[in-house]
């Protein structure tokens, strides 16, 4: 009896873990509006009335982005507030363009996982697995048509190795992935983090943290 109990548990954990991200619909859509009159919350934001849904509720047209910026790269997301059809699907996609070593500098996303398809020249990626893995650092260097996969959470980044301009779509396992750039967390942020506390956690001198507290840190997401 013990065991069944214990595996109904297991059970119910399980659920309620998967229920965490994304939910799976149990509508054809739900197009994400601002305003709350007759409209159903769900997952972060309102349900458009059916009745006046349309095609262009599903339609983005995606520029490339402006790579004029000091890290040479630009992320164009297309998440749930680019393109209000999204909502509660669980999926969204960024396109991500990169000068001549440009640098998607290492971040996270904190609520998706993310797989990279290059659709335009070559790029150093790689991603770093959890303490408890012990840090492991997964590199790959991928070129026109390759794939690669960033686990949901783990810090990882992207770098231009080639000579010319490169492209690549990302798609996520969530409408809102969320982005975590780890310099722009550190070194940004509202209030800042004391810098005799990112001192002791670098193993720095306090002058090297007031340096980079005092840098203008571009976001490129």
């Amino acid at each position: 009896m013990k065991v069944m109990y214990l595996a109904i548990a297991v059970l119910a954990l399980a659920s309620s873990l998967a229920s965490a991200y994304d939910p799976s619909p149990l509508q054809d859509f739900c197009v994400a509006v601002n305003g709350t009159k007759d409209g159903v919350f769900v997952n972060g934001k309102f349900c458009k009335d059916p009745k006046l849904v349309k095609a262009e509720d599903f339609f983005r047209h995606v520029e490339a982005g402006n790579t004029s910026n000091p890290l040479g790269a630009q992320v164009t997301p297309v998440f749930v507030d680019q393109l209000a059809g999204l909502n509660t699907l669980g999926i969204s996609l960024a396109r991500i363009d990169f000068a001549a070593k440009g640098l998607n500098p290492p971040h996270t996303h904190p609520r998706g996982t993310e797989i990279l398809f290059v659709v335009e020249g070559s790029l150093y990626v790689g991603f770093v697995s959890s303490n408890q893995d012990g840090n492991r650092l997964f590199t790959k260097v991928l070129n026109k048509g390759d794939v690669f996969v960033f686990p949901i959470g783990l810090i990882h980044f992207q770098l231009n190795v080639g000579y010319g301009n490169a492209v690549a779509i990302a798609g996520l396992s969530s409408q809102n992935a969320g982005t975590i750039t780890i310099a722009d967390a550190l070194f940004d942020a509202n209030p800042p983090i004391s810098s005799q506390l990112l001192s002791k956690a670098f193993q720095v001198d306090k002058k090297v943290i007031d340096y980079l507290q005092k840098q203008s840190w571009y976001g490129n997401n």
